[in-house]
Order: C-alpha cells, then sequence, then structure tokens
C-alpha cells in the first residue's frame, strides 16, 4: 500500500475517529435495547414500494422481468445500496455522533424510512451521494454494453468458446466447491451432489462454473469445465447486430431518464446488458439449469427472468441452514436480512423447517422441493487420526468487536464469552468422560483470513490446542468426514452440521452454554438444544453406548474453568 506520510496519517487519524462514533452508536442502541433498530430499517426498505408502475417501466430496459421490476429494483438496491455492512456503519455514526445525520446513497423513498424511524438524514449529500450512484451504474452499463459486444465480436473473428453440449451452470462458486481428487474417491462438492440428485436434469454433456485456475475434474464422466461466465458470447454476426442496436438504444432510454429523475432505467442498464445477452442468445447456446445458491439470496438477476422464458430452469438452492432469527422469551422477532425479497422460480431446501421458513418469507406458492443436506464444500485433504469415540464439534468463531458490531445483529449471541465457554464446557465434559474432541472452526485464522476473528477466541484455540484430548482440524476439511469419523457431534445454535450428524445416523445436538437459546426454537430444526454444563453431562450420561474410556484422569486445567 502507496503511504503518503500526510495523507495517510490524517486518513488513518480520521478512520480511527470514525470507528469510535460507530462503537459509541453501538453502544448507545444497547444501552437503550435498541440493537434491532437496524434490521427494522432493512426491513422497511424491503417493503417501500416505488410505485413504478404508475411512474412507468421500458420493457426495452426489463425485458421478461417488467412484470417484476419494482422487486427487481427493489433486490438490486438492498444488495448494492443497502449493503448492510456499509449502511450500519452510516447508522451508527449517526447515532454516536448526534451533530451528523446520514450521508448515504439511498433513494429518496428509503431516506423518507430513515427519518421515520428516528434518524437525522443529511439530505444534500445524501441526495449528491445518490445521483453519483445512479450515474456510476449507468456509466457501468454503457461500458458493459460495450465490451460485451467486442467479446461478441472477438468470438466471431476468432472462435475460442469449448463445445459444452448441454450444461448446467453453476454460479458464485469458489475451487473449494468443485470436485477434489479424495484418496476415497468421494468428494463432497455441489458439483458432485448435483450429479446423484434424483431431481437434476439429466443427460448433461458438461457442469460449468467461473472459476479460474482450477484443474479440469469430472463426476461421473462428465467433465467439469470453467468458462468466462454464465452468458456466452454471441457467436453469429446477426444477433451481434441486434444487440449492438439495442444497446444504442437503451443507453439512450436510460440517459434521457437520468435527465427527468426516472432513476431505476439507469440503475439497471447493467443488469439490462445481461438480459438482452440472454434474450438474443441462441437457446441451445444456454444452460439447461442456471444454479444459485445461497450466499446471494436476495437479487436474481434480471437475465433470469430471459433465461426462464427460453426454456432453461433457474434454481436457488440453500447450502445451510443457519438462516433465521433466535426466538426470544416473547416470541419471534421479524425475520431480518430481507428474505421476504426473494423471488426465485424454484428452492431447494434440506428439511420441511425450511420449506416453511421460505414459505413464511415469499408466501406459500412457492416451488419448493425438500431434498435433505446439500453438499457444497469440500478438501481433498485426509482427516487426521482421531481418538476413538471423538465427539466432532463445530462453533461460531466470534468477529472482533469492531467488525461484529457493524454486523447489526439484533441480540448479542455470538460473542467470544458464548464461543469460548461453549468450547470450554465441551471440553471439560468429554475430558472427564475419557474422549477426545475434534473441533472444526468455519475458517482459518492466519492474518490474511482470520484477522476479523476475536482476540479472545484466538486465544482460547491456542490453549485448546495444548490438550492432548483435543485435535483441531483443518477449516477446509468436508465437515461429512469429520462427522463420519466421530461418535457424537455438537454444534453452536443454530449451525447446519447438526443436521449432518442426524443425516448420518449420529447422536446430534445444539449446546447453548448460559441457556438463553429458546429449546423450542423452529431454527433448531427438531434438534435438542442443551443447555448449560449440567444438561450436557446428564446428555452424555443417557446417551446410548456412551461409555467411560479413561476414567479418573484428575481435575482439568484451571482455565478451563474461566
Amino acid at each position: 500500500m502507496l503511504r503518503i506520510p500526510l495523507v495517510t496519517t490524517f486518513l488513518e487519524r480520521r478512520g480511527r475517529r470514525r470507528l469510535r462514533h460507530i462503537m459509541r452508536g453501538y453502544r448507545r442502541l444497547r444501552g437503550t435495547n435498541q440493537l434491532g433498530k437496524m434490521a427494522a430499517v432493512r426491513d422497511a426498505f424491503t417493503n417501500t414500494r416505488f410505485g413504478l408502475g404508475r411512474r412507468g417501466v421500458s420493457t426495452l430496459i426489463f425485458g421478461a422481468g417488467s412484470r417484476k421490476a419494482e422487486l427487481a429494483v427493489c433486490q438490486y438496491l438492498l444488495t448494492r445500496a443497502a449493503d448492510a455492512i456499509a449502511l450500519n456503519k452510516s447508522l451508527l455514526y449517526t447515532v454516536g455522533n448526534p451533530d451528523s445525520g446520514v450521508v448515504h446513497h439511498l433513494p429518496p423513498e428509503w431516506r423518507k424510512v430513515l427519518r421515520v424511524h428516528g434518524f437525522r438524514v443529511d439530505e444534500l449529500r445524501s441526495a449528491v451521494a445518490w445521483n453519483s450512484f445512479v450515474f456510476a451504474l449507468f456509466c457501468y452499463g454503457v461500458w458493459s454494453i460495450g465490451k460485451r459486444s467486442l467479446q461478441s465480436l472477438r468470438e466471431l473473428v476468432r472462435p475460442s468458446l469449448p463445445a459444452l453440449g448441454r450444461f448446467a451452470f453453476f454460479e458464485g462458486l469458489a475451487a473449494t466447491h468443485l470436485p477434489q481428487r479424495c484418496e476415497d474417491g468421494r468428494s463432497y462438492d455441489i458439483v458432485t451432489w448435483y450429479q446423484q440428485w434424483p431431481g437434476r436434469v439429466c443427460e448433461l454433456d458438461s457442469f460449468c462454473h467461473s472459476v479460474k485456475d482450477v484443474v479440469g475434474s469430472a463426476v461421473e464422466g462428465v467433465p467439469v469445465i470453467s468458462v468466462s461466465g454464465a452468458i456466452p458470447a454471441l457467436g453469429r454476426l446477426g444477433p451481434l447486430i441486434r444487440y449492438v442496436g439495442w444497446g444504442i438504444a437503451a443507453s439512450a432510454v436510460a440517459l434521457f431518464d437520468l435527465l427527468r429523475g426516472r432513476w431505476w432505467h439507469p440503475l439497471l442498464l447493467r443488469q439490462a446488458a445481461s438480459a438482452a445477452m440472454v434474450r438474443i442468445q441462441e437457446s441451445d447456446a444456454l444452460a439447461r439449469d442456471y444454479l444459485f445458491h445461497n450466499g446471494e439470496w436476495i437479487h436474481r438477476p434480471l437475465w433470469t427472468y430471459e433465461a426462464e422464458k427460453k426454456g432453461c430452469r433457474v434454481t436457488f438452492y440453500f447450502y445451510s441452514t443457519n438462516c433465521e432469527e433466535f426466538k426470544r422469551p416473547e416470541g419471534y422477532p421479524i425475520q431480518a436480512h430481507s428474505w421476504q425479497a426473494m423471488s426465485w422460480p424454484r428452492y431447494l431446501v434440506w428439511d420441511e423447517y425450511q420449506a416453511d421458513f421460505v414459505r413464511r418469507a415469499v408466501g406459500d406458492t412457492a416451488n419448493i422441493s425438500v431434498v435433505g443436506p446439500i453438499w457444497f464444500q469440500t478438501s481433498a485433504k485426509e482427516m487426521p487420526g482421531l481418538p476413538p469415540d471423538s465427539v466432532a464439534v463445530f462453533d461460531v468463531q466470534p468477529f472482533r468487536a469492531s467488525r461484529y458490531q457493524v454486523l447489526g445483529a439484533p441480540w448479542e449471541y455470538f460473542t467470544p464469552r458464548t464461543a469460548n465457554r461453549f468450547l470450554l464446557d465441551i471440553y471439560s465434559v468429554v475430558r472427564d468422560l475419557g474422549g477426545g474432541m475434534a473441533l472444526k472452526r468455519k475458517r482459518r485464522m492466519q492474518p490474511h483470513q482470520g484477522r476479523l476473528v476475536h482476540v479472545e477466541y484466538r486465544a482460547t484455540i491456542d490453549q485448546l490446542r495444548q490438550e492432548d484430548e483435543i485435535i483441531v482440524v483443518d477449516p477446509d476439511l468436508s465437515a461429512f468426514r469429520l462427522i463420519e469419523s466421530c461418535s457424537t457431534v455438537i454444534s453452536m445454535p443454530f449451525t447446519s452440521t447438526a443436521l449432518l450428524g442426524l443425516e448420518l445416523g449420529k447422536p446430534s445436538i445444539y449446546y447453548d452454554p448460559f441457556g438463553v437459546v429458546e429449546k423450542d426454537d423452529r431454527a433448531a430444526h427438531g434438534i435438542p438444544v442443551i443447555s448449560g454444563i449440567t444438561e450436557l453431562r446428564e446428555w452424555f450420561a443417557d446417551k446410548e453406548g456412551h461409555r467411560q474410556l479413561r476414567p479418573n484422569l484428575g481435575p482439568a486445567p484451571s482455565w478451563t474453568h474461566s
């Protein structure tokens, strides 16, 4: 990073000052029992409509998605303008610095929502930020049209696209989500799962993704191929001319509407550029199934409406089940994170509990298939040797305070206090009973990967590593492989690994060290919630087949009782 002494020092001081205001704002909300305020604002955003139907929607821009234009705009803004962390920082800063007003690139309708919820808004600066944001997206849309046109021209002159045949495309994957060369021949990745799923599109010639620089692989003889993106370039002159003509017309409409305040057309010009490519593309060049996962659940790309119109299947699948808000003593809170904004044509879920969650979010007419646990991430790394009767433990790593607070959680639970007590209680019980403990964390803690992890949690992990009964396994290892090698599964509420344990026939529970999680919370999916170390000991004592392996171990180290 380039450092200019005076400028860098000024920016660092300004950043630290802003962070202090943000953290002060969080403490004020917590002190007045208003941590749910940010979730309430986002919920109001999700349910606020812009009245596009009466203000005019261009089919040239929205195409097959014109009937869903209002929702498409809301989805895009929720992910681009109301990004949770950036927006929460703006809100918390204003709470922590009462002399300021919220400055954020939000449309006028959403700025009104902020005022209704008691936030001061710097209207002038926010309006400037909003108009600059829309103009930037308009420019990005024009650039995208030009880029796609040049790519198609290059393909026309020098064809380079691989022969894909009938294929399925997996959106938003990383290298760890692709088939791995494991010694036992098994790979718990999403592509392998799809191939063995009875509801898949059959007789495919290839599976495609956009992960770069990965070694080619195959699943049951079907090649897994890396391509540049979900939408291939146009390979014929006629469609290319039509696309360039559309691009000129759409850019002119978007520019004219930008000048007269119809911001939704320039806002979605880049989305429209992709949709037009699909609309003009030959059907045989498109995937038979486009698969999206719940890492990006809100925004359904505009081009998927065109793909669906051309006969392609668009599938949204859940690779996890930890999506719901915790139940409170007074009942269930509003569902945070704008799940109700989803508009996918079909959903793949793990069980009926998750199907109910989707129906509560988007309505009873949702097309839902219950398919059991869905594999997603895997690794070729082999399992280390584990002691007999090892317990597989899955926690949730707490973030450092400055990161955790801007997440806007309406209820404090995933804190160092909870995470450390979760681990130490389990270790104490497992050690006394003579078993082993295999801990799998969600992420690594090297400086470049785990710098956001809380220092107190790091210290606890470092202490646990020194104990003979504990093995901290590689975070990249498949949870399936670990559970297969263990006798019991203990998870922090409400991670998906508890359901994996149930699927593999292992005793599986959620452990809540302080007894604040409601035992009948529907987010538990029917998995028992064990509260406190006394209940945990009793559960182990009653668990069928449990036996004490190494009695008379003596007292646990004193630090485990801190």
